[in-house]
């Protein structure tokens, strides 16, 4: 491709509201512009790329078995709603009427969709394993789009969907797809983690979720240094201090005046936040009889401690879950401030799994300026659910080896999901088993956002003056550039041919043929970041030689004309062995 045919153009500033680099190096160099809020058109350049990320999917999903089809993104509301996943999902999925007045909906995964094909499809035991996927547009309306690709409201995700008789071979596709997943990411260049994870809206039994390490990440995750650990914050679990025997105490009541914090309240009694039990309210959406309810929830933790919202909305199967108001808050007879389940008789009381084996810790009184000392779970109060509803934090104990957890920040690239039976017993997916019983088909779900992963890549693979893609995906293999001379059209003329000799070796080639400066093509290239430049100059020229310089790389090498085929030929291919050689066998962490 000639830059001066090329459909699109290079910017020297990036939008104000362009976040991180990545994000502004995609837009600078022409690849993405925005339409809308979390909508853009893929460029040209950004169309190669993408589609180079989609080819190394299939050849993934394809390895392993995968069969590729294509369903629709506009599908009937009922087989929603024989999921339930139509009550429960809020404003973020995309629902219509067509003209019959029939509900709609864009789809955000296709879960539904499968299941009701696989009703129609599947019949016997003998028709297993099965792995279907596809490449597709969603649509999600995410309130807070972000950071250019990384979080959108429409998107193309690889989505697969796993089908088997039994859990054995769930299991078996499962650690498939983890394989297959890593082997995706290192083609693509991007270095990635597993993490235990929240199945959330997906429902299922396990998940693990691919992550990207980055400050720009919304997601936390905790990690072991010493075992190996690792999961996201929503579900990590941690060692809780061990109980420490004592003898319990009546309870007390005193004044505590001004002391609303746990901070205030430890610092006027002279106790460690630790003896103290804190009590926080929440307005969960929960759903009875297929309609919405609105109900205050009393989390009760450790005053040391953080309520983690994800445990206790997967706990209580909440549709949505929010920090409650003032007004909820005494509507259920509590005292913000002052609050605690003592003689709570309305609402959803949730206590920690750790408050039953912690004694005398000081708690609310349900009255202005006052607390009780010495309440004791089991004795003063009861709840309804008693779990592990607390946030791991960095320096807590790793779970399974005890050793303090690190943080860090991550994106999330793709997901794996166990399903189970969820979507099958919803939508009744059967087949006949040896004994022409009916049994219920196993599914497994796996999803990697596409443009996601591209804006990932650029995030990782940049410098102060642009892209440095990685040859497996970058839009073109070699950028040629012709440096103009007055006095002679000899570098045209090469270029030209050189340009004609590189496509008929099947080299990708874009070609600056424009009459700009050096520097505006120098800048340029380096702000697209197509792995190899070759710079056409009468200079270099006049020695029988051009320029061939990796991007990134502050070396240039002077080749003989005849010999920059075979020398560019060799090069990509030891490009693409470096690569190659990053794709190991992985250790499955379940």
């Amino acid at each position: 491709m000639r830059i001066s045919q090329l459909f699109s153009q290079t910017l020297r500033e990036a939008p104000a509201d362009a976040q991180t680099p990545g994000h502004q190096f995609l837009i600078r160099a022409g690849y993405i512009r925005q339409m809308a809020a979390g909508i853009y058109t893929m460029m040209p350049l950004a169309k190669r790329t993408i589609t180079k990320i989609e080819n190394i999917l299939r050849q993934e999903m394809n390895r392993i078995g995968g069969q590729e089809l294509s369903m629709p993104v506009t599908l009937p509301a009922d087989i929603w709603k024989e999921t339930g996943r139509w009550y429960q999902i809020g404003a973020e999925m995309a629902r219509f009427k067509d003209r019959n007045d029939r509900d709609m909906v864009l789809a955000m995964t296709h879960e539904e969709a499968v299941a009701d094909l696989v009703r129609r499809e599947i019949r016997s035991y003998k028709q297993f394993p099965k792995l279907i996927y596809h490449i597709q547009t969603k649509f999600r309306d995410d309130p807070r789009p972000r950071a250019g690709l990384i979080r959108v409201r429409e998107f193309t995700m690889k989505d697969s969907y796993s089908l088997d008789r039994d859990w054995e071979g769930l299991e078996k596709q499962y650690r498939a797809h983890y394989q297959a997943y890593f082997n995706i990411f290192r083609r693509c260049g991007l270095d990635v983690i597993a993490v235990k994870s929240d199945t959330g809206m997906m429902g299922g039994k396990i998940a693990h979720e691919f992550m990207f390490l980055n400050p720009i990440g919304e997601d936390t995750l905790l990690l072991c240094n010493n075992c190996g650990f690792s999961a996201n914050r929503q579900v990590a679990s941690f060692r809780k201090p061990e109980a420490v025997s004592m003898e319990v105490k009546p309870l007390e009541k005193v004044h505590t005046p001004l002391t609303k914090t746990i901070d205030d309240l430890a610092k006027f009694l002279n106790i460690k936040p630790s003896q103290t039990a804190k009590a926080v309210f929440m307005t969960a959406t929960l759903q009875k009889d297929d309609i919405d309810v609105q109900e205050v929830v009393m989390a009760v933790v450790r005053g040391d401690m953080e309520l983690n919202e994800t445990k206790l909305s997967n706990l209580i199967k909440a549709k949505e879950i929010r920090p409650a108001t003032e007004e909820e808050i005494k509507s259920i007879g509590a005292v913000p401030g002052y609050a605690s389940p003592i003689g709570i008789t309305r609402g959803l009381i949730v206590v920690d799994d750790l408050i039953p084996t912690s004694a005398n810790l000081v708690a609310g009184a349900n009255e202005a300026d006052y607390h009780y000392l010495n309440v004791n779970f089991g004795r003063d109060y009861q709840s309804t659910f008693v779990a592990d509803i607390t946030a791991a934090r960095e320096g807590d104990g790793c779970p399974e080896c005890g050793h303090p957890l690190t943080a860090s920040r991550g994106v999330e690239v793709g997901n794996i999901f166990q399903l189970g039976t969820r979507y099958s017993d919803a939508m009744g997916c059967t087949y006949q088993d040896e004994n022409d019983a009916p049994q219920p088909v196993i599914m497994g779900s796996y999803g990697i956002g596409v443009g996601r992963l591209l804006a990932c890549i650029a995030e990782q693979h940049n410098d102060e003056y642009g892209l440095i893609l990685p040859v497996t995906i970058a839009p073109y293999q070699v950028h040629l550039v012709v440096l103009q001379s007055k006095k002679s059209d000899q570098p045209g003329k090469v270029a030209d041919q050189l340009y004609q000799d590189l496509q008929r070796a099947r080299i990708e080639v874009l070609y600056d043929d424009r009459k700009e400066s050096a520097g505006v093509k120098f800048n340029d290239a380096d702000l697209i970041g197509i792995p190899m430049r070759i710079t056409v100059a009468e200079k270099a020229l006049n020695e029988g030689k051009v320029e061939l310089k990796y991007r990134g790389a502050k070396e240039k090498t002077l080749v003989p004309v005849d010999e920059i085929i075979p020398t560019v030929m060799e090069q990509l291919l030891l490009l693409d062995r470096t690569i190659a050689q990053t794709v190991v066998q992985e250790t499955f962490k379940i």
